[in-house]
């Protein structure tokens, strides 16, 4: 995992001196100096490539998780001819590596992310169809002076696309690092590929199944779905340092740790996965936590914060989340402050549970879905802006301690074989057909009974869905609404829509947010690239995004 960072000139001929915060930069020294808005990426080391007869910087902020030896970057073709720099993790690149050695005699990768390299020598932007992973990257080949940009297809990599005033091309893995030079700026698209002459770019590749389209029949076979998410778990473990693994109590992240865990075993009988939770004292996360860490006998430490430390926080995290989402930034302090104390234990990853409520419909609202169509179509739109919300947060917020978050729910194999699952079997609630069994109502019902059998205790396994601001901690969303509106008048919030006519703010602590990121990150463009989480209003939920807002949540039959 890294921060990538590229200019590459409209022409292809040289970019002259910039005048930036009233010095004179060079194009090492613009490229260097922008991407170190996003060093905290990549805290191990820094590489720089320059063509200054060409107009071209690649700039690689390296976190070494594989490869650690020989996997800096930019990587360049022997010949000189290719630059690569690459964020993320191919997850095949052994097989790729074996095929590619076939091909030509040997190969050694220098990492993971190095195949994609080697590939585009033999398929072009083909090459595309033969990695799996979570990966955005920019490539450039001297002899034509194109430009090849790509983005896994969920967007578990952040990346970002300007252009500025000169038409230069600029490409970064958060946004911080563009703003101020580029009056235009872009989300790049997940799933998809851009190849072509800066300015002339053109989409190449895009990541299509027939799941996106049509709603499934495939009936759900839970022996064949445990098996996937085994082998999704047992390719995310490929890594050259310490690690270790989310814990939140809830079932999703709590699976995966117990996979792990089985996995690991099979290697060493004595090996103990380190776990971490996070959460106000006695917060419903940690007991479930507790339980589940006791079962798989894992490595375990719970970090504690208080409201106060989480506000303290709040100015910070929209900075390095780049949003003003609601849902996405009180979810995301106690990632944060976890992920703080993870890396100060020396592990530089960790796996997660993120994507399992987007594959199998886990969040509440979804009880409120009127029939199979619109439950499908819902969950479709769900799995294309996770890198909207979940993945952005999961990624960034981590990454600004430096630490690398994995998430084997978001396989691409286990993705698409999940979304394939006819709708009968996922919906929660009276709908569900699975097994024609009318006790089967609850959310993530198949893959709570997939693993059924010596994998979590009973009560984290049927536990009810809490999401992660919820389950840390009840006091802690009352908390947020109170302060966040304390910096609000009456008058700023009536104004609104006159101040924010786009994704106008609802309530004060939305307001709150978004003027936070105003001040952080100016510009229409900028304030474009959010879109807010929200529960579906024309279902009957309310528009609150917490799941104790939700009418089936446990609290409101207590």
């Amino acid at each position: 995992m890294c921060g990538i960072f590229s200019i590459f000139s409209r022409d292809g001929e040289p970019i002259p001196p910039q005048i930036l915060h009233g010095s004179k930069h060079s194009l090492r020294e613009l490229a260097y100096r922008q991407s170190g808005k996003q060093r905290h990426r990549g805290p191990d080391s820094t590489g720089v490539y320059v063509i200054a007869s060409e107009g071209v910087a690649m700039v690689h902020e390296r976190l070494q998780i594989v490869g650690v030896a020989e996997g800096d970057q930019p990587f360049v073709s022997e010949d000189g001819n290719l630059i690569l720099v690459a964020n993320g993790e191919i997850y095949n690149y052994l097989e790729l590596s074996a095929e590619i050695a076939k091909r030509r005699g040997s190969y050694n990768p220098k990492s993971d992310c190095h195949v994609i390299l080697e590939l585009y020598k033999d398929y072009g932007v083909d090459l595309l169809d033969h990695i799996s992973g979570m990966f955005a990257f920019a490539l450039y080949d001297r002899r034509t002076k194109e430009v090849l940009l790509a983005r896994d297809p969920v967007g578990i990599i952040p990346m970002y696309v300007g252009e500025d005033e000169a038409g230069n091309l600029w490409v970064a893995s958060e946004m911080k690092c563009l703003v101020d030079i580029c009056p235009k700026v872009e989300t790049f698209t997940p799933g998809a590929a851009r190849f072509g002459k800066v300015g002339l770019l053109q989409t190449c590749w895009q990541f299509q199944q027939q799941w996106i389209k049509n709603v499934p029949t495939q009936h759900c076979d839970l022996v064949l779905l445990r098996s996937k998410l085994e082998s999704a778990v047992r390719s995310h473990l490929q890594c050259d340092v310490p690690f270790g693994a989310l814990l939140s109590g809830g079932v999703d992240s709590s699976l995966i740790a117990s996979i792990a865990t089985k996995i690991m075993r099979k290697k060493d009988p004595n090996f103990r996965l380190k776990t971490f939770s996070v959460g106000l004292k006695d917060a419903p996360d940690l007991k479930a936590a507790r339980l589940v860490a006791k079962y798989i006998d894992s490595d375990h430490k719970e970090i504690f914060f208080n409201v106060d430390e989480a506000l303290d926080n709040i100015r910070d995290l929209v900075y390095h989340l780049e949003t003003y989402d609601v849902s996405t930034v009180r979810c995301s302090i106690p990632m944060l402050l976890l992920a703080r104390d993870i890396k100060s234990t020396g592990i530089k990853m960790s796996l997660s549970g993120e994507g399992a409520d987007e594959l199998f419909g886990g969040y509440l609202y979804f009880h409120k879905a009127p029939n199979y169509e619109d439950f499908h179509e819902e969950l479709v739109k769900r799995v294309r802006q996770l890198h909207l919300s979940d993945c952005l947060r999961a990624n960034k917020v981590t990454m600004a301690k430096g630490l690398e978050l994995r998430v084997p729910f978001l396989d691409t194999g286990f993705v698409n074989h999940v979304m394939q699952i006819r709708p009968e079997d996922k919906i929660p609630g009276p709908l569900n057909k699975f097994g024609g069994e009318q006790q089967k109502r609850m959310e993530k019902y198949v893959l709570r009974a997939a693993f059924a059998d010596n994998y979590l205790p009973d009560d984290v396994l049927w536990r009810q869905k809490e999401q992660f601001s919820d389950g840390v901690g009840y006091d802690l969303i009352h908390c947020l609404r109170q302060d966040t509106a304390s910096h609000v008048t009456d008058e700023e919030f009536t104004g609104a829509a006159l101040r924010f006519p786009f994704n106008t703010p609802a309530t004060k602590e939305a307001y709150y947010y978004r003027c936070i990121f105003a001040e952080q990150f100016p510009g229409e463009s900028a304030m474009r690239t959010v879109v807010k989480w929200a529960p579906r209003r024309d279902w009957g939920c309310p528009e609150d995004p917490s799941g104790l807002a939700q009418a089936v949540h446990q609290t409101h039959k207590e």
